[in-house]
Protein backbone atom coordinates (compact mmCIF):
# COMPACT_ATOMS: atom_id res chain seq x y z
CA UNK A 1 0.00 0.00 0.00
CA UNK A 2 1.21 3.51 -0.54
CA UNK A 3 0.89 6.11 2.10
CA UNK A 4 0.59 9.69 0.85
CA UNK A 5 1.65 11.86 3.65
CA UNK A 6 -0.86 14.43 4.66
CA UNK A 7 0.45 17.21 6.77
CA UNK A 8 -1.29 20.41 6.34
CA UNK A 9 0.72 20.87 2.70
CA UNK A 10 1.28 19.39 -0.79
CA UNK A 11 -0.88 18.84 -3.91
CA UNK A 12 -2.38 15.65 -2.20
CA UNK A 13 -5.00 15.58 -4.56
CA UNK A 14 -3.64 15.33 -7.61
CA UNK A 15 -0.85 12.63 -6.26
CA UNK A 16 -3.73 10.56 -4.84
CA UNK A 17 -5.47 10.55 -8.33
CA UNK A 18 -1.96 9.67 -10.21
CA UNK A 19 -1.86 6.31 -7.95
CA UNK A 20 -5.23 5.36 -8.61
CA UNK A 21 -5.38 5.66 -11.96
CA UNK A 22 -2.34 3.18 -11.78
CA UNK A 23 -4.60 0.96 -9.65
CA UNK A 24 -2.12 1.21 -6.68
CA UNK A 25 -3.65 0.42 -3.61
CA UNK A 26 -3.52 4.15 -1.91
CA UNK A 27 -4.59 6.00 1.05
CA UNK A 28 -4.05 9.39 2.37
CA UNK A 29 -2.24 9.57 5.88
CA UNK A 30 -3.67 12.31 8.32
CA UNK A 31 -1.87 11.13 11.00
CA UNK A 32 1.30 10.00 12.11
CA UNK A 33 0.84 6.55 13.19
CA UNK A 34 -1.17 5.80 9.77
CA UNK A 35 2.45 4.96 8.24
CA UNK A 36 3.02 2.11 9.90
CA UNK A 37 0.76 0.28 8.19
CA UNK A 38 1.99 1.03 4.56
CA UNK A 39 4.47 -0.58 2.62
CA UNK A 40 6.08 3.07 0.70
CA UNK A 41 5.63 6.55 1.46
CA UNK A 42 5.05 9.65 -0.89
CA UNK A 43 5.99 13.06 0.73
CA UNK A 44 4.53 15.70 -1.02
CA UNK A 45 4.79 19.32 -0.60
CA UNK A 46 3.44 22.99 -1.96
CA UNK A 47 4.90 26.02 0.00
CA UNK A 48 7.72 27.67 1.99
CA UNK A 49 10.68 25.41 3.40
CA UNK A 50 9.95 26.53 6.68
CA UNK A 51 6.02 25.68 7.09
CA UNK A 52 6.71 22.78 5.74
CA UNK A 53 9.19 21.44 8.54
CA UNK A 54 7.15 23.31 11.16
CA UNK A 55 4.12 20.61 10.39
CA UNK A 56 5.63 18.36 9.94
CA UNK A 57 7.64 18.63 13.60
CA UNK A 58 4.47 19.63 15.27
CA UNK A 59 2.41 17.16 13.85
CA UNK A 60 4.59 14.48 15.08
CA UNK A 61 5.01 13.07 11.61
CA UNK A 62 9.56 13.60 12.34
CA UNK A 63 9.59 11.17 14.58
CA UNK A 64 7.62 8.18 12.81
CA UNK A 65 8.92 9.36 9.29
CA UNK A 66 12.28 8.64 11.23
CA UNK A 67 11.37 4.83 12.10
CA UNK A 68 9.67 4.02 8.63
CA UNK A 69 11.90 5.74 6.44
CA UNK A 70 15.46 5.45 7.40
CA UNK A 71 15.26 2.26 10.04
CA UNK A 72 12.65 0.09 8.04
CA UNK A 73 13.96 0.92 4.86
CA UNK A 74 10.65 1.48 3.43
CA UNK A 75 10.47 3.16 -0.13
CA UNK A 76 9.73 7.13 -0.06
CA UNK A 77 9.14 9.21 -2.72
CA UNK A 78 9.27 13.06 -2.19
CA UNK A 79 7.73 15.67 -4.39
CA UNK A 80 8.49 19.08 -5.40
CA UNK A 81 8.89 21.08 -1.16
CA UNK A 82 8.71 16.94 -0.24
CA UNK A 83 12.26 16.53 -1.76
CA UNK A 84 13.48 19.53 -0.60
CA UNK A 85 12.66 19.66 2.94
CA UNK A 86 14.88 16.38 3.03
CA UNK A 87 18.37 18.54 2.90
CA UNK A 88 19.70 19.50 5.72
CA UNK A 89 19.00 23.30 5.40
CA UNK A 90 16.81 25.90 3.52
CA UNK A 91 17.33 29.54 2.81
CA UNK A 92 13.81 30.56 2.32
CA UNK A 93 13.35 33.25 4.69
CA UNK A 94 16.35 32.64 6.77
CA UNK A 95 18.20 29.04 7.62
CA UNK A 96 15.77 26.31 9.22
CA UNK A 97 17.02 23.01 9.44
CA UNK A 98 15.23 20.07 7.36
CA UNK A 99 14.94 16.20 7.83
CA UNK A 100 18.69 15.83 7.14
CA UNK A 101 18.34 12.89 4.86
CA UNK A 102 20.34 14.76 2.41
CA UNK A 103 23.81 16.60 3.08
CA UNK A 104 22.46 19.61 0.99
CA UNK A 105 21.50 23.08 0.98
CA UNK A 106 17.66 23.99 -0.63
CA UNK A 107 18.80 27.47 -2.19
CA UNK A 108 17.22 29.79 -4.76
CA UNK A 109 17.56 29.78 -8.23
CA UNK A 110 19.63 32.29 -9.75
CA UNK A 111 19.71 32.38 -13.47
CA UNK A 112 21.59 35.24 -15.57
CA UNK A 113 19.78 34.64 -18.65
CA UNK A 114 17.01 37.37 -18.02
CA UNK A 115 14.35 35.14 -20.14
CA UNK A 116 15.23 32.56 -17.44
CA UNK A 117 12.41 33.68 -14.81
CA UNK A 118 12.18 32.49 -10.88
CA UNK A 119 9.83 31.27 -9.97
CA UNK A 120 10.63 28.18 -13.01
CA UNK A 121 6.72 27.55 -14.35
CA UNK A 122 6.36 25.58 -16.95
CA UNK A 123 8.01 21.55 -18.58
CA UNK A 124 12.16 21.20 -18.68
CA UNK A 125 14.36 18.59 -20.54
CA UNK A 126 15.14 16.64 -17.97
CA UNK A 127 18.49 14.81 -18.08
CA UNK A 128 18.37 11.19 -16.03
CA UNK A 129 20.88 8.51 -15.25
CA UNK A 130 19.33 5.47 -17.17
CA UNK A 131 20.26 2.93 -14.77
CA UNK A 132 18.07 4.24 -11.53
CA UNK A 133 15.23 1.92 -11.91
CA UNK A 134 12.97 4.57 -11.42
CA UNK A 135 13.24 6.37 -14.53
CA UNK A 136 13.06 2.25 -16.36
CA UNK A 137 11.16 2.89 -19.65
CA UNK A 138 11.65 6.33 -20.45
CA UNK A 139 12.85 7.60 -23.38
CA UNK A 140 16.61 9.08 -23.64
CA UNK A 141 15.15 13.03 -23.99
CA UNK A 142 11.75 13.83 -21.50
CA UNK A 143 10.40 16.70 -20.16
CA UNK A 144 8.95 16.94 -16.94
CA UNK A 145 6.62 19.44 -15.18
CA UNK A 146 8.09 22.49 -12.24
CA UNK A 147 6.59 24.71 -10.37
CA UNK A 148 9.63 26.30 -7.52
CA UNK A 149 12.07 28.94 -6.92
CA UNK A 150 14.26 26.97 -4.26
CA UNK A 151 16.12 23.72 -5.66
CA UNK A 152 18.47 20.99 -3.35
CA UNK A 153 22.04 22.14 -3.49
CA UNK A 154 23.59 18.61 -2.90
CA UNK A 155 27.26 18.37 -1.60
CA UNK A 156 27.66 14.31 -2.76
CA UNK A 157 27.38 14.33 -6.39
CA UNK A 158 26.27 10.95 -6.17
CA UNK A 159 22.86 11.17 -4.35
CA UNK A 160 21.99 13.64 -7.56
CA UNK A 161 20.72 10.89 -10.32
CA UNK A 162 18.48 13.80 -12.82
CA UNK A 163 19.15 17.73 -13.56
CA UNK A 164 17.85 20.19 -15.77
CA UNK A 165 19.43 23.44 -17.29
CA UNK A 166 18.33 26.68 -16.41
CA UNK A 167 21.99 28.44 -16.95
CA UNK A 168 23.47 25.85 -14.76
CA UNK A 169 22.53 22.24 -13.84
CA UNK A 170 19.66 22.38 -11.17
CA UNK A 171 19.00 19.02 -9.46
CA UNK A 172 15.43 17.19 -10.47
CA UNK A 173 15.88 14.01 -8.78
CA UNK A 174 17.83 12.50 -5.92
CA UNK A 175 18.60 9.29 -4.56
CA UNK A 176 19.65 7.61 -1.61
CA UNK A 177 19.18 3.49 -0.55
CA UNK A 178 15.84 3.32 -0.13
CA UNK A 179 14.61 7.24 -0.73
CA UNK A 180 14.03 8.64 -4.34
CA UNK A 181 12.94 12.24 -4.83
CA UNK A 182 11.58 14.68 -7.51
CA UNK A 183 11.76 18.39 -7.75
CA UNK A 184 9.61 18.17 -10.55
CA UNK A 185 5.81 16.71 -10.30
CA UNK A 186 5.73 13.46 -11.88
CA UNK A 187 2.24 13.80 -10.65
CA UNK A 188 1.56 16.41 -13.69
CA UNK A 189 4.33 14.77 -16.11
CA UNK A 190 1.28 12.93 -18.16
CA UNK A 191 2.74 9.45 -18.98
CA UNK A 192 6.40 10.23 -18.50
CA UNK A 193 5.42 10.99 -15.36
CA UNK A 194 3.18 8.34 -14.24
CA UNK A 195 5.60 5.62 -15.50
CA UNK A 196 7.93 6.69 -12.98
CA UNK A 197 5.05 6.30 -10.41
CA UNK A 198 4.29 3.18 -11.73
CA UNK A 199 8.12 2.13 -11.12
CA UNK A 200 8.30 3.67 -7.51
CA UNK A 201 4.99 1.01 -7.04
CA UNK A 202 7.45 -1.84 -7.97
CA UNK A 203 10.83 -0.69 -6.53
CA UNK A 204 12.21 -2.78 -3.62
CA UNK A 205 15.58 -0.69 -2.70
Amino acid sequence: MVGILDYGMGNLLSVYSAFDYLAADVKICKHPEDLEDVDRIVIPGVGAFKDCIDKINNNGFREVLEIEVLKKGKPTLGICLGMQIMASKGTEGGDYNGLGWFDATVTRLHPTDTDKRVPNIGWNDVAFNSKVPLFKGLPDKVDFYLVHSFYMKTINASDVVATYDYDYPVTAAVLKNNIFATQFHPEKSQDFGLKILENFIAWNP
